[in-house]
């Protein structure tokens, strides 16, 4: 959230108070909420698609869609939750749960080999460039 010129302090906590009850509240300049849309307002977006195609590399892999699927979704739940609550890095979180010469090693390689932190880089900028573009003069 971001209070306008004219909003008081009391005004902030009783905002963040109502929406509060039924999420979490960020303080941001007002300069930010292009990037936070492009973040955040994009982002489930993209957590939908990496949940399709996690399910789909299961599929591929032997599994059948519904299991896939439920497997996929809980991955992404558990992971979620582990890095907001966790206090650790998720870059410490990954180092974590990949042993040496393991599996997710393995996994992470390939992700690493197609680029994926910058295709999901490029698709926040992309967003927060669209959501500019859209934004009022």
């Amino acid at each position: 959230m971001s209070l306008g010129g004219a909003a008081t302090e009391q005004d902030g906590q009783l905002i963040a108070t109502l929406f509060g009850s039924i999420g979490k509240i960020w303080k941001a300049d007002e300069k930010c909420f292009d990037a936070i849309t492009g973040l955040s307002g994009s982002g489930p977006a993209y957590i939908f698609l990496a949940i399709e195609a996690l399910a789909d590399g299961g599929v591929a892999a032997g599994l059948p869609r519904e299991l896939a699927l439920s497997l996929a979704s809980q991955t992404v739940l558990g992971a979620a939750a582990m890095a907001s609550k966790s206090g650790k890095h998720p870059g410490q979180l990954k180092d974590d749960v990949a042993s040496p010469g393991g599996t997710t090693i393995a996994g992470i390689h390939e992700l690493e080999k197609s680029g994926f932190r910058g295709i999901l880089m490029n698709a926040v900028v992309a967003a927060t460039k669209r959501s500019k573009e859209l934004s009022p003069s």
